[in-house]
């Protein structure tokens, strides 16, 4: 099966280039994967697809040679693997707030004995059979070693357990949402943290774990904060900003006609 360019990054202690997307934009696809990105961020949580669509946008990735990870609107396990099916690199799990929860995604996502995950073999990551249906098949260690797992601490709840989540086998990768977790941070003043003490407090788990953590950035110059603090994955670029393309085109013809 193919292997994650985004796991690879990692585990050599690199930086790995993500962009985002949350739309059906086939060519964004292959222009990522031509501008050096390992993986492109899927966001199904917030944005409609179909799951079609979601199928065509994996099989492009795969073509590409560029890692997907999904962002799920379900934790319901048959359809978290089936991401993986369909060629999913990996999954970022929102709202994940206790080490149970990571249990849980683990579980359904890793196959034995990491994980209970159910067995096909026929999808777009199997080859649709051919590298699990001969004789000698490594694929479920490869499906094993070559998928990421990423938990979203979004919650303080979340912050409160990181390290019983970082210590979870399986888990790659501690995502802060610092929107989600600002506002509940903001709502409940009694836990007393700033996003910034979370974002320190996960930093220094993933440390304590070997694992990876992410957050978002609004700028060329958070990223590279936020690099230099040690962090592996900060999403930089995506399918929204087409919209200052249109603000500056639109610019420029108010220019030219006055």
């Amino acid at each position: 099966m193919r292997k994650s360019k985004v796991l690879a990054k990692w585990r050599a202690g690199e930086f790995a280039r993500v962009c985002g997307l949350g739309h059906v934009i086939p060519f964004y696809i292959k222009h990522a994967a031509q501008n050096k990105y390992d993986g492109i961020w899927l966001d199904l949580e917030h944005r409609n697809f179909d799951p079609r669509e979601v199928q065509h946008l994996l099989a492009l990735c795969q073509l590409y040679d560029i890692d997907c990870m999904v962002r799920p609107p379900t934790v319901q396990r048959s359809r978290l693997y089936r991401y993986l099916e369909d060629g999913a690199a990996g999954l970022m799990i929102p709202f994940v707030s206790d080490a149970a929860m990571a249990r849980e995604i683990v579980a359904a996502t890793k196959y034995p004995p990491l994980g209970n995950r159910g067995l096909d073999g026929a999808g777009l990551d199997a080859g649709f059979g051919f590298d699990s249906w001969r004789p000698g098949s490594t694929y479920i260690k490869d499906a094993n070693r070559e998928t990421f797992i990423v938990a979203q601490i979004e919650t303080p709840e979340a912050v409160a357990n990181v390290d019983e989540i970082a210590a979870v086998d399986g888990i790659d990768a501690l995502f802060v949402g610092p929107a989600d977790l600002g506002l509940r941070l903001e709502a409940f003043p009694s836990f007393g943290m700033s996003v910034d003490d979370a974002v320190a407090r996960v930093a220094g788990a993933a440390k304590r774990h070997r694992k990876v953590w992410a957050r978002t950035a609004s700028s060329i110059e958070e990223v590279d904060e936020y690099r230099r603090q040690g962090s592996l994955m900060i999403p930089h670029g995506s399918d929204f900003a087409l919209s200052g393309l249109l603000k500056t085109a639109g610019e420029e013809l108010d220019a030219m006609l006055g």
